[in-house]
């Protein structure tokens, strides 16, 4: 898993390296556009307009709901990630911190319609995903959607049958979703399969 230098470095050939990533079809961002498109679409289904990103990185998704008129909050652990997205939605809240440790304050002031995390959420443990999701819920207007799209299976064991297949190329220290374990804890949890390694994930308030 990488420290918040690592991604401060990465910012500059980030959408790079997971473009050729998805492109060549290989774990972990097969899939990611296909993953971004069914994120955006459904925020435009749902007719969401107060929209929080958590993990937003260089704001490649937020920026496009952003330019259709959805007022765009963040948070982000990666100044230089913040920077990045930043230049692209001058007058969206950007907050640097570490999602680990809580919601940002000043995110804490509102509700909104969706909160977004794409590619972020396995970078917490299980039980810090629940307690996070649980406090998401309730900062939902009525209506509202949680919407995640990660490195994500539908059951326990077609996670295990990934990590065999892709051997060492497998990150032990990222937790990804199992969503039959996660509906657990989420019953109304929706999982759509976009890859053989993501899946788009939605839970209601």
């Amino acid at each position: 898993m990488l420290e918040r230098k690592g991604f401060d470095k990465w910012a500059d050939r980030y959408d790079r390296d997971v473009g050729l990533s998805d492109i060549r079809n290989s774990y972990p961002f097969a899939g990611y556009g296909k993953v971004l498109d069914a994120v955006e679409k459904l925020v435009e289904e749902k007719g969401c307009r107060d929209v929080l990103d958590l993990g937003f990185g260089t704001g490649e998704l937020t920026a496009r709901l952003y330019d259709k008129g959805c007022t765009v909050a963040g948070q982000d652990f990666s100044p230089e990630m913040v920077k990045t997205a930043q230049a692209k939605m001058p007058d969206a809240l950007l907050v640097c911190g570490d999602i680990a440790k809580g919601l940002a304050s000043s995110l804490q002031q509102k509700t909104y319609d969706a909160v977004i995390m794409t590619y972020f959420i396995h970078h917490l443990s299980d039980v810090r995903k629940h307690e996070l999701l649980k406090d998401l819920q309730g900062r939902l207007n009525e209506g509202g959607m949680i919407i995640i799209g990660d490195v994500a299976f539908e059951t326990r064991q077609d996670l295990e049958d990934c990590r065999t297949f892709e051997g060492g190329a497998w990150d032990d220290e990222e937790v990804y979703i199992a969503a039959d374990e996660l509906k657990q804890v989420f019953p109304d949890l929706v999982f759509t399969k976009m890859s053989y390694c993501a899946g788009l994930i939605t839970i209601g308030k």
